[in-house]
């Protein structure tokens, strides 16, 4: 869905004959075998009629940041034996963050590099990540508010309070998260990267 999201009139069209699709199962039986899975990684901007919308139906599944446990689990899954200063190490730059995390564990695991290797380049364009956060500073390079926003955000080692049309949409992007009323970046990869990179 995220590769639709700029489309605003073919994302109406193309959202609404969804959510019509789903209305159809509801009364017409061939239609009810008919399952729909919608996944997108950001929010929806495209402006939709509430009864045109297929995202106020069905079941909403909203997968967060992997916790202690999860990210241990994910680690021994990855048949790595770290000791709990590596695996804070690794939170450290990272976080929780399930893609995030998923790459850079199966690039370690598979001997492509080593814990420290993967510290040291991850916030530069050598890093696993480069491509990754490329796309993100294009975005925040072609939005002043946008850019003006984030350089807030990453200049700051505690959360800030930012304009919240600017806050709903850094946040969509999966780029801070909400500490209350303030916003803080999602993890130090991306505060690292974009205080390089974002230029004034």
């Amino acid at each position: 869905m995220d590769q639709i999201f700029p489309y605003t009139e073919i994302a109406q069209e193309f959202f609404a004959l969804l959510r019509a699709w789903h209305e159809n199962g509801k009364n017409e039986e061939i239609w009810q075998k008919l399952r729909l899975v919608i996944a997108h990684s950001q929010e929806v901007y495209v402006s939709l009629k509430v009864n045109q919308s297929p995202f106020n139906v069905g079941l909403s599944i909203e997968i967060g940041e992997f916790n202690a446990t999860q990210i241990q689990e994910l680690i021994q899954r990855h048949g790595l034996n770290w000791s709990e200063a590596e695996i804070e190490k690794l939170k450290g730059m990272i976080d929780g963050h399930p893609y995030l995390l998923r790459t850079a564990l199966y690039q370690i695991a598979k001997g492509n590099l080593t814990l420290e290797q993967f510290l040291k380049i991850a916030p530069t364009e050598e890093g696993l990540f480069g491509d990754f956060l490329y796309h993100y500073l294009l975005v925040l390079e072609d939005d002043q508010l946008l850019k003006t926003a984030m350089q807030q955000v990453i200049e700051s080692d505690v959360p800030v309070k930012i304009d919240s049309v600017q806050a709903f949409k850094l946040r969509s992007m999966g780029l801070i998260e909400s500490k209350g009323n303030e916003v803080q970046s999602l993890c130090n990869l991306y505060r690292l990267y974009f205080q390089e990179h974002l230029s004034d």
